[in-house]
């Protein structure tokens, strides 16, 4: 199987329980230190692992990542499409383009590209499970992330289209949609005053997630268990989305 993002946050937390669920593991991720940190970890509980340095933005860069992962272990069954990157945090006037040109890259054009190259490979060995990162910002509306939303707006919409596009090949695709979660990205975005209060306060459960709590979400999409799950957004987000 394949982890993007699996150097840090909800991808390292799911390649360690993928792994731990007897899942051979493509840790892929921007950073070689970081990837290759997670994939020590798979290793040292005696699992097995490989490391790869991805930008999910570059084409050749995932369908290489792909290629490795067949030559490793003969087959890709389950990929997360996980690498994202956060919201800048300005209003859409203010907004960079350049900051828009990369969070599109990575968000919404880094799923496109793994699907691009995952979906072939599945088919050639039968069928498989695709799960995505998205977020509640997929699913509603929040001041001052409209770049961030679009993208994962975005990436609802590609999940429920490719879904219907590929179960008939035996191909699952669905997205978990996290709402506020304890991880490195988050923590880059709050550290303007209040806005760690005013984030927690939009959680009727009363705090945020821990990666972990995204990894099972994705780890039930990615089971038998979800076997008549199609094309859904799965919201896992104390209650912010209920409301």
């Amino acid at each position: 199987m394949i982890v993007t993002g699996g150097g840090s946050g909800i991808g390292r937390a799911a390649a360690l329980l993928f792994a731990r669920e007897g899942g051979q593991v493509v840790v892929a991720d921007r950073s070689a230190e970081q990837a290759r940190a997670t994939a020590g970890m798979i290793t040292a509980a005696g699992g097995r692992a490989l490391a790869v340095a991805v930008d999910v933005a570059e084409s050749v860069r995932c369908a290489d990542m792909v290629e490795r992962c067949l030559e490793a272990f003969g087959r890709l069954d389950i990929a997360f499409n996980n690498a994202g990157v956060g919201s800048t945090g300005f209003d859409l006037p203010e907004e960079d383009e350049e900051a828009w040109d990369r969070i599109a890259a990575v968000n919404l054009k880094g799923v496109f590209l793994c699907m691009k190259y995952e979906i072939p490979a599945m088919r050639r060995g039968g069928g498989g499970v695709i799960v995505n990162t998205a977020s509640v910002a997929g699913l509603v509306g929040e001041k001052g992330i409209a770049t961030y939303a679009a993208t994962k707006h975005g990436v609802v919409g590609m999940t429920r289209t490719a879904a219907l596009d590929h179960i008939g090949e035996n191909i699952r695709i669905n997205a978990v949609c996290p709402g506020g979660t304890l991880t490195p990205m988050v923590a880059r975005s709050m550290q303007r005053p209040g806005v760690a209060e005013l984030r927690m306060a939009r959680h009727p459960i009363g705090r945020f997630a821990q990666p972990e709590e995204i990894a099972r979400a994705a780890l039930f999409l990615a089971s038998d268990d979800a076997s008549f799950i199609v094309g859904h957004a799965l919201p896992v987000d104390g209650g912010l989305t209920a409301q």
